[in-house]
């Protein structure tokens, strides 16, 4: 198995100046943690296996902090998908509890779990309830969905062993058993830096990436899915894909909501239109304001920057959105999951002779 490379080291020229491990966690306070389930080869058998799945967790403030709302909005491009929580973020312009990515199958397992765990770590939610965000997308060709193998067990450790720092992506988490433009995909990341109003800020972009039909994958322009149509598994355009966007750039729910409303334009960059079949979901947060969302009532005081210093944000999310779709990609190898169905990893050597071909390296 040769070691994978990001589009970056491969020599990929994606615009915008990343952070510094160029993830989601580059934004100051959030930490992610991934438990990954692996095992089994052969024919399907409920509630045996193959399994090839896992869940991804991400605190907005950390385990430190999790206790602490920050202001969100959210966007559904189409929604044949699921995130919970999110009618009571539209309703507050809060995210008040960590975020859990998984399987289909398993959004209410790891929902619930997140609610163990934060009444176990007597976090609490600043009210009498909690509503945990949990989004899914669908791993059925190659996992054994219905087998239902994540456990809140299994969430609680990817709450616990949530850091900051470099992120695995690929086949990983909530990812594993995930594949976009019918090549094998998974997690993804990337994130921008940019300066407003006389302020440096930092926004990332998480992808659970599962969608997309090869002839339609696009990279910087390249029609590349025409040029590499062997080894399809679906054959069609099926399933979804979670994005989760964070910066610590001041801003009001209904801003972060036209941030989450950016996400579709670096999706398109990748080539897809958001098609029936798919779940398409997105939540921004913003880790600004601690001091004001650490309090439940009184004058609250907030800094956030005007609409018409958020463009940079924009183009942040656009460029994050795209370069992390393409870096679940590249970051994945080959997987056979169940009856042998066999995902096979984006051929970077390929997929480089393309670009070079049509000018992009």
């Amino acid at each position: 198995m040769t070691q994978r490379k990001r589009g970056r080291a491969l020599g990929l020229p994606f615009p915008g100046t990343a952070g510094l491990w160029n993830a989601i966690t580059d934004v100051p306070g959030v930490e992610l943690g991934e438990v990954t389930l692996i095992s089994g080869e052969g024919p399907l058998r409920p509630g045996h296996g193959p399994v090839r799945t896992g869940v991804t967790a991400i605190l907005p403030r950390g385990k430190a902090k999790a206790h602490v709302p920050c202001a969100a909005g959210y966007y559904s491009l189409n929604g044949n998908g699921e995130m919970t929580g999110v009618v009571w973020i539209e309703e507050s312009g809060e995210l008040q509890t960590p975020i859990t990515i998984t399987n289909t199958h398993s959004c209410g397992v790891t929902r619930d779990a997140t609610i163990r765990w934060l009444v176990g770590r007597g976090v609490g939610t600043g009210q009498d309830w909690g509503l945990p965000v949990a989004a899914e997308t669908y791993d059925g060709d190659l996992n054994d969905i219905n087998g239902f193998h994540v456990t809140a067990e299994h969430t609680i450790a990817a709450l616990d062993s949530a850091r900051s720092g470099p992120i695995p992506m690929g086949s990983v988490g909530g990812g594993t058993g995930m594949l976009t433009y019918d090549f094998k995909a998974g997690n993804g990341s990337a994130s921008r830096v940019v300066d407003i109003a006389g302020g440096r800020y930092t926004l990332g972009v998480f992808v659970q990436s599962n969608f997309g039909r090869r002839e339609d994958f696009t990279v910087l322009g390249v029609p590349a899915g025409r040029h590499l149509l062997h080894g399809k598994l679906r054959g069609k355009e099926q399933g979804s894909v979670i994005a989760i966007v964070a910066t610590d750039a001041p801003l009001m729910a209904h801003q972060l909501k036209r941030l989450a409303r950016r996400v579709p334009l670096g999706l398109a960059r990748t080539g897809t239109v958001g098609n029936n079949s798919s779940g398409d979901i997105f939540l921004a947060f913003s880790t600004a304001n601690e001091q004001a969302f650490s309090l439940r009532s009184g004058l609250l005081h907030m800094e956030a920057l005007g609409n018409g210093d958020i463009d940079q944000l924009f183009t942040a999310t656009v460029e994050a959105t795209e370069e992390a779709v393409i870096d679940s990609m590249l970051m994945a190898d080959t997987m056979v999951g169940r009856d042998g169905n066999t995902a096979i990893a984006l051929p970077a050597d390929e997929l480089l002779t393309l670009m070079t071909r049509f000018g992009r390296m």
